[in-house]
């Protein structure tokens, strides 16, 4: 048993056809899945009922199954999965007032970055998640909109170049025409990355004009280190070289995001030493006041800490945008439902 985001359209119509349906068939379930939002074959109105019950059984629409879907009242809705394999991974529904409606999706069970703010990597990575699971999450979410998925971030859990592979392929997917997938430009799309430098690499090789964001949140070695391991391996001004040579190549802006901790990172002095790093760069700053994670030590700053830190990066001539948080009532901290859950059915002694 197969579920749909599994195939392609080709590949669908060649499933259909060795068990005797017309190829239209596959077309018919392709538009309802990917241009219609539908999330069950009951929806299909234009497939006869035997037939719905027959597909349902032998190709069902999501290969996950959502567990829960709290919304925030400001809109944002999360959605956790649970995989065929019993894993647990998250995905989000983020509107905004311009109309736009972004979804965040995760790459990985867990995380292997082991920030020390995130709430993903605190029980380390347990496996990459499949093309068709990356998907499932993209589906889940358009089947629960009222209007069209505008943009997609991969900013949820996982560091999506690390499995690369996996990505592109849904990102093909995801670019493909709307009947057959999600109908997006590639300038739509958002790869989060902790600074992996081989996959930097790779994502510049990749052909549209993907977006590329990088989690920077603090501007020297030392301190990076601290709340990012992977430092370690890849230290800023290795990071800051591979991100000349991806613009060199690609000709895009870089984004990096920088989530504000309180008494850690939002100095005025740290600002400014931000503004020096990045200033080579055609790039703009995101700033991120942290969502809180209990298990963590860190707090958000006063929103007057925020908006210093912001203003002292513009006047540097950086393009900076200070964001508002959203969905902290949800747990909409990265990775937070998904820990909740695993802890609850596995409780570590």
């Amino acid at each position: 048993m197969k579920a749909l985001a599994e195939f392609t359209l080709s590949e669908l119509e060649s499933a259909f056809q060795s068990v005797g349906l017309p190829p239209f068939r596959a077309r018919q379930v392709m538009a309802w899945v990917w241009q219609k939002g539908a999330l069950s074959y009951d929806a299909m109105t234009d497939l006869p009922k035997d037939l719905r019950g027959r597909l349902a059984a032998q190709y069902p629409v999501l290969g996950s199954r959502v567990v829960e879907s709290p919304k925030s009242k400001d809109a944002t809705q999360k959605y956790l999965l649970e995989l065929s394999d019993g894993k647990f991974v998250e995905c989000v529904l983020i509107p905004a007032e311009d109309g736009r409606r972004t979804v965040c999706l995760s790459t990985q069970v867990g995380c292997p970055i082991a920030c020390g703010f995130c709430a993903s990597g605190l029980d380390g990575l347990e496996r990459n998640l499949t093309t068709a699971e990356i998907l499932d999450q993209f589906l889940a979410l358009k089947g629960v909109t009222d209007a069209p998925i505008t943009n997609v971030v991969f900013m949820g859990m996982g560091e999506p170049l690390l499995n690369v592979e996996n990505v592109q392929r849904a990102i093909e997917r995801l670019c493909a025409p709307e009947g057959e997938g999600g109908g997006l430009s590639s300038r739509r799309i958002t790869i989060s990355t902790s600074g992996i430098v081989p996959g930097i690499a790779k994502m510049a090789q990749m052909e549209g004009q993907l977006r590329l964001s990088v989690s920077l949140h603090a501007p020297r070695d030392e301190l990076r280190t601290r709340l990012m391991p992977i430092n370690k391996k890849y230290p800023i001004p290795v990071l800051m070289e591979a991100l000349q040579k991806y613009q060199k190549r690609t000709g895009r802006l870089v984004t990096f995001e920088y989530i504000l901790l309180n008494d850690v990172n939002d100095s005025l002095s740290q600002a400014a030493d931000l503004v020096d790093l990045v200033s080579g760069l055609a790039c703009k700053v995101n700033l991120i006041p942290f969502n809180p994670v209990p298990e963590t030590p860190y707090r958000t700053p006063p929103r007057e800490r925020c908006s210093a830190f912001a203003a002292r990066l513009r006047t540097g001539g950086i393009v900076t945008t200070l964001r508002v948080r959203k969905g902290a009532d949800i747990d909409a901290a990265c990775g937070q439902l998904r820990l909740r859950k695993s802890r609850v059915l596995s409780p570590k002694s």
